[in-house]
């Protein structure tokens, strides 16, 4: 499972310790960002503890009117042992009785100097990327004309040297042979290379060249949203292939299905240029443009007129 710590957070955003130095390599497990106003109000029966606490100008102006028991109440409450972090926003001065109580939890303690609304956008967005269900996947990734393609299929039927030759052609590569993909923001499949591999492609016979090298900066993505997948078979010649593309299969990675192609392979055919159209006609079809229904229901029309002259 993704792991991201308080301490993540303080490389991450530049953000000042306080209290709590010990807590820092807590686990932070959600990605939702708690502003504790109505437990400084004294409501803390649905306190999400596991959530990192953010305490802005509107939280601290209502806690300097309580009394000082109910500062040290409050502040105790607030930290325990289960809580991540907290962050002040605005570089707001901490309360003493918020330093006394997280150094007893271990509760680390930070601020930034970054608004209270703008510093919980950045923070929601990097814990949900942190976090997000994650799975490696053998395959070439690339961006056709906007459209993020992972090729699949078994090792040597040629997704290396085709997406050379869409790389030839203009198009842009992201990741070659294991391609890490992060489920975000509900149901959007992100895509990137392994570190150690980025910019690299294996050509059997060649060896492995570095295609921003080759190509030019213009060549790569670091990372692209996986629209579309499309699985590379050796021709089968008992098996019936989809003459029409009227029926879209589905690929589930995940928790997310996308739509799925298979082209045969077999020599004469250019796959770089099969590949590069399938990419295009699925764009027309996310524009309401669907040639194979069109064909079909024109089909279906003369049909049913011949039908008619019949009678």
């Amino acid at each position: 499972m993704p792991k991201v710590t308080a301490n993540d957070l303080v490389e991450r955003f530049n953000l000042e310790v306080l209290a709590g130095e010990d807590g820092v390599y807590r686990a932070i497990t959600t990605s939702d960002i708690s502003r504790p106003g109505i437990e400084m109000a004294g409501f803390f029966t649905y306190y999400p503890a596991k959530r990192l606490q953010l305490f802005g100008r509107t939280e601290l102006s209502f806690f300097q009117q309580l009394s000082d028991e109910e500062k040290s109440e409050r502040m105790e409450k607030l930290c325990t042992y289960d809580t991540p972090g907290i962050i002040i926003s605005r570089g707001l001065t901490a309360p003493p009785e918020l330093i006394e109580s997280a150094e007893k939890t271990g509760v680390p303690i930070m601020r930034a100097d970054v608004t209270t609304t703008r510093l919980s956008s950045q923070l929601t967005n990097f814990l949900e990327a942190q976090l997000a269900k994650a799975t490696a996947v053998h395959g070439v990734l690339v961006d056709i004309y906007g459209i993020g393609v992972l090729l699949t299929g078994a090792s040597g039927v040629g997704k290396s040297e085709t997406a050379l030759d869409l790389v030839r052609r203009g198009h842009r590569l992201v990741a070659d042979d294991s391609v890490e993909i992060r489920q975000q923001h509900g149901d959007t499949l992100v895509g990137r290379p392994p570190e150690l591999i980025q910019h690299l492609l294996e050509i059997r016979g060649l060896g492995i060249i570095d295609v921003m090298t080759l190509f030019g900066a213009g060549a790569v993505r670091p990372f692209k949203r996986i629209a579309l997948t499309i699985h590379l078979e050796l021709w089968d010649e008992n098996k019936a292939y989809d003459r029409l593309g009227i029926e879209e299969a589905k690929m589930q990675i995940i928790d997310t299905e996308i739509p799925k192609y298979t082209i045969p392979v077999r020599p004469g055919r250019n796959l770089a240029v099969i590949v590069e159209v399938a990419a295009m006609n699925f764009r027309l079809k996310r524009m309401g443009i669907n040639t194979a229904q069109q064909f079909s229901d024109r089909l279906t029309d003369v049909i049913e007129d011949g039908d008619r002259e019949e009678f």
